[in-house]
């Protein structure tokens, strides 16, 4: 570093030399935090910006942007809030066209029987999961920042919702239902789940004008994937009901599954062979067709719509035999057509529902959050988080007013779509187009459909899911501790529920990240030989340690919870405990004789925040220090760390000398205090 004052060369050949100042360095007077923001920083300005509350911050961010109302800030904040003014004037129409078109037609073809398969997950009847594949599909596609997410129903939160619809309005007991009588549960049931995305989509936009997009990384990505996993299980337990032909109420709450389970288990002999038939020829189609559609992703121009055929080929089966009426099989009917009916859900159910919101509102968000990142990665652009919210919650909200259950982008449909050669949100206004045609003129065609096929379509549905178990051998071999996390999310989600697992896979997981901050070791350091760098003394026996001089790095933030931690290793390195027991184990060669620290150079660099109640252990550190006359040094402390020590009152315990910007620094000044007729300058 050329130019300081006090800069010169290392000594020449002849002259005396140390190990402590590697030959061929520039030297220059150690810079202490004073002095280097008289050179290079304004030192009066920055720590105002630093104490300055995140709210006041969001405060003055919402003033610009109210300034900005009109003229060419009016058109900047449309832009942003509506980014498909932006990527539409810079479409490749011949380039990309195609591609979107042959995607989205292809996602709009399992939109559909999928659609209506998570319609019964969700306890309401098969129309309404075509709703839901069509208005968040269209209002993503002007507000999404996901150029290849797709959008629509997903298993996960349609299981979610689906408890919540049953706790809320649950089946009588007796089961036998006139048409009349059924029509008024179902509206009940449609308006519960309405009412349930109209809450998540508000609670959505409230943390979108929170700039609260930072939410979703307390979802890791082992809870999400438990989370998922444990939630296909459940999915397939709750299916086997409609896949025997056994007509039992829907278990909800916690042990749900088992439940299940030894209801199947008791009412299996009742069960009807017609649809148990149909149950495995269905499973026998769709479950090699997606093994086809993986295992040659790159040699067909278009995944298989096994989905689609089957619910032609079931359809087909059904009316020519006529096993509705034969056999009692269980048809979808029905489906009106056109569009629902405006109008608000029934908001009086939310405050039954208040437990839900937030459980369904960040899995909306993580999910589709964590899809956008990982194909805005391979594709090279970047996702607006932020932006994300305020487009899922829109949909949500404004799609619960044509009876749309939640809604997420989800895992399946996102890969089917990149699969067949998706390249922007065009491609969602295909898939809409499908499902348009399907709700104005098609929906005759689905009268005979079995809801046996729709529950297999359901459990096809999950493989992804299900094969994320596979990915345990290799995350035991990269972290245990995200192992730990993954099991316990998903023994929480498969024995308890989705949302009680959700709330402990996220507590665990937080959990651990503030364990592991407690756990960490105060590392002394030393120079290595021949160079400016001071690494652990564990790590080397060449690492040289000036007698009298412990120089220390704490690797963690300091905080309440490791302020304890942090006292008791400098205590034992420094010999500050009761009585002097607590004196440090030498670390210098057997034949050295230990000498007692004289200076104390901490650095800071590895503490990325602190608080109050560690501010105060670093001023009681100190003052300890000062009464057992050790000269103590803090390096390298970042802005945020050096102004809460600074309004705590640290500069009342020691001086602005004792601050250095560096490792390097704080040493050379040791040296000075410790060999006064040393060199009395800092490698660079």
């Amino acid at each position: 570093m050329t130019g300081l004052p006090g800069a010169r060369t290392c000594p020449c050949p002849g002259e005396a030399s140390d190990l402590k100042f590697p030959l061929g360095a520039k030297f220059r007077e150690p810079l202490t935090e004073a002095r280097f923001q008289q050179l290079f920083g304004d030192a009066e300005q920055e720590p105002e910006l630093l104490a300055e509350p995140r709210l006041s911050r969001l405060c003055r961010r919402w003033r610009r942007r109210a300034r900005a109302g009109s003229g060419p800030g009016a058109w900047r904040l449309l832009l942003a809030r509506l980014p498909l003014l932006r990527w539409l004037p810079h479409y490749r129409w011949r380039a990309w066209l195609l591609g979107d078109a042959v995607a989205g037609v292809t996602v709009g073809i399992v939109h559909v029987p999928q659609g209506m398969a998570f319609a019964l997950l969700t306890s309401v009847p098969p129309v309404f999961g075509l709703y839901t594949s069509f208005f968040p599909v269209l209002i993503y596609t002007l507000l999404g920042t996901g150029r290849h997410l797709s959008t629509g129903t997903f298993a996960v939160l349609s299981l979610m919702t689906g408890s919540a619809v049953e706790r809320l309005v649950p089946e009588p007991l007796g089961g036998n239902l006139s048409g009349i009588e059924r029509e008024q549960l179902d509206a009940q049931r449609v308006g519960a789940a309405a009412a349930l995305a109209f809450g998540s989509g508000a609670l959505m936009l409230g943390m979108f004008a929170l700039q609260l997009g930072v939410l979703s990384t307390f979802l890791s990505e082992p809870v999400v994937k438990a989370l998922t996993s444990g939630a296909a299980l459940h999915v397939l337990v709750s299916q086997l009901p409609s896949l025997l032909g056994l007509p039992l109420p829907r278990k909800i709450g916690c042990f749900a599954l088992f439940k299940t389970l030894a209801a199947v288990l008791t009412a299996l002999p009742r069960s009807s062979p017609a649809e148990l038939t149909i149950s495995a020829l269905s499973l026998a189609l769709l479950v090699p067709v997606k093994e086809l559609n993986v295992r040659f992703r790159d040699k067909l121009p278009t995944p298989i719509p096994g989905e689609i055929v089957m619910v032609l080929l079931a359809s087909v089966l059904c009316f020519t035999s006529s096993l509705d009426t034969r056999y009692n099989v269980q048809i979808v009917g029905l489906l009106p057509r056109g569009f629902p009916q405006l109008h608000l859900p029934n908001l009086a159910a939310l405050p039954r529902l208040l437990a839900d919101l937030l459980p369904v509102a960040l899995v909306t968000f993580a999910m589709s959050a964590s899809l956008a990142s990982i194909y805005a990665d391979k594709y090279s652009y970047t996702i607006d988080s932020n932006q994300e919210l305020l487009a899922h919650g829109v949909s949500n909200l404004i799609s619960s007013l044509f009876s749309c259950f939640p809604n997420s982008a989800t895992l399946a449909t996102t890969s089917l779509l990149v699969d067949a050669g998706g390249n922007t949100q065009l491609a969602g206004l295909f898939s809409c187009i499908v499902v348009l045609s399907v709700l104005l003129w098609l929906g005759p065609f689905f009268y005979y459909l079995p809801k046996a096929v729709l529950a297999c379509i359901n459990i096809s549905s999950m493989r992804q899911m299900f094969f994320q178990m596979q990915e345990l051998p290799q995350l035991w071999r990269i972290s245990r501790m995200d192992f730990v996390v993954w099991m316990v999310t998903w023994v929480a989600v498969v024995i308890l529920s989705v949302d009680l697992g959700l709330a402990i896979g996220v507590v665990f997981s937080m959990m651990t990240v503030v364990c592991r901050t407690q756990r960490v070791q105060c590392l002394a350091l030393g120079l290595a030989e021949g160079t400016e760098l001071y690494r652990p003394l564990r790590e080397s026996h060449k690492l040289l340690k000036v007698p009298g001089l412990c120089i220390l790095s704490y690797p963690s933030p300091l905080y309440f919870g490791t302020r304890g931690q942090f006292r008791r290793s400098l205590e034992w390195h420094l010999g500050l405990g009761e009585g002097g027991k607590g004196a440090p184990k030498t670390v210098s060669p057997p034949d050295a004789v230990a000498e007692p620290v004289r200076v104390v150079v901490l650095d800071c660099s590895g503490i990325a925040f602190a608080d109050a109640a560690g501010a105060r252990e670093v001023l009681q550190l100190a003052s300890r220090c000062r009464d057992a006359g050790i000269h103590l040094l803090l390096a390298q402390c970042n802005a945020s760390v050096l102004g809460t020590l600074t309004q705590a009152g640290l500069l009342d315990r020691v001086t602005p000398e004792q601050l250095f910007v560096s490792v390097q620094d704080a040493a050379a000044h040791a040296l000075e205090r410790l060999e006064p007729t040393g060199p009395k300058t800092c490698t660079v």
